[in-house]
């Protein structure tokens, strides 16, 4: 429950700070008496304010929650980080998670094992690298299943005004307990038909990013429907796997 300061707070709270600079002016001449109980005052007024710097300082120090800051490659005309990354969730964790199940209204969990050991939950992210204010993380035990990935929705505007000259780029931060190989598939429904495009993500080195080059693809500009993102966990028995962050832009390609 917030604070909200009054105009008569706000006079106690001057009359308080002018107390104690006259105090600090008057220290040299006080009896020892009288600076022993001051000191006093001083020490368990010192203990409160230390707590309350404490405390804002480690909420300040975090992402803003419902941050879309990231950067963006220029000539970018459409960007987004999706909601799990950057919006507490109602429900932030689920366990033994069935095929099928959904995490906030963008993302869905697919696996076709027989007994799931598997968990999901969003995390705050508090690292000074971080800009998006949480992360996901998903805990695989044992796995006696083929395939494992996670959908996620990409919204309506990704997909108005799509041309085959854009190009979409998908960047993250991943932590990862034991080496794993991820896949990133893009697709998009136009007409009849979905166009696919399958990229590795680059989980060795410091920039982890992929682009879907649309200018190699078939599609269909006047029939696109919409478009979704499958992360596909190749072989990911006994791992852990923290998505600090997953954002998207798109961009016309360079005219040559």
């Amino acid at each position: 429950m917030g604070l909200k300061r009054s105009g008569l707070d706000w006079l106690a709270h001057r009359r308080d700070l002018r107390r104690w600079r006259q105090t600090v002016r008057a220290a040299t001449s006080m009896t020892l008496e009288q600076l022993r109980a001051e000191r006093s005052e001083a020490r368990k007024l010192r203990y409160h304010l230390n707590e309350l710097i404490s405390h804002a300082d480690n909420r300040l120090a975090l992402p803003i929650i419902g941050s879309h800051a990231f950067p963006k490659p220029h000539g970018t005309d459409w960007s987004w980080r999706p909601a799990i990354w950057r919006e507490p969730l109602a429900v932030p964790g689920r366990s033994s998670v069935l095929s099928k199940t959904q995490l906030g209204h963008e993302l869905t969990l697919f696996h076709d094992c027989q007994h799931s050991e598997l968990t999901l939950r969003q995390l705050r992210n508090t690292r000074e690298a971080d800009l998006a204010p949480f992360g996901l993380r998903m805990d695989v035990f044992s796995f006696d299943g083929s395939f494992l990935s996670l959908v996620l929705d990409l919204p309506e505007a990704a997909v108005q005004g799509l041309k085959q000259r854009h190009l979409i780029r998908m960047d993250t931060i991943v932590e990862m307990e034991k080496p794993l190989e991820i896949f990133a598939r893009l697709n998009i429904k136009h007409g009849p038909n979905t166009e696919q495009i399958v990229r590795e993500l680059p989980l060795h080195e410091e920039e982890i990013m992929v682009e879907f080059d649309l200018a190699y693809s078939k599609l269909n500009e006047k029939r696109i429907e919409r478009a979704w993102i499958d992360l596909i966990f190749e072989n990911p028995q006994m791992s852990q796997v923290i998505l600090r962050d997953l954002t998207f832009s798109r961009r016309p390609r360079a005219e040559f």
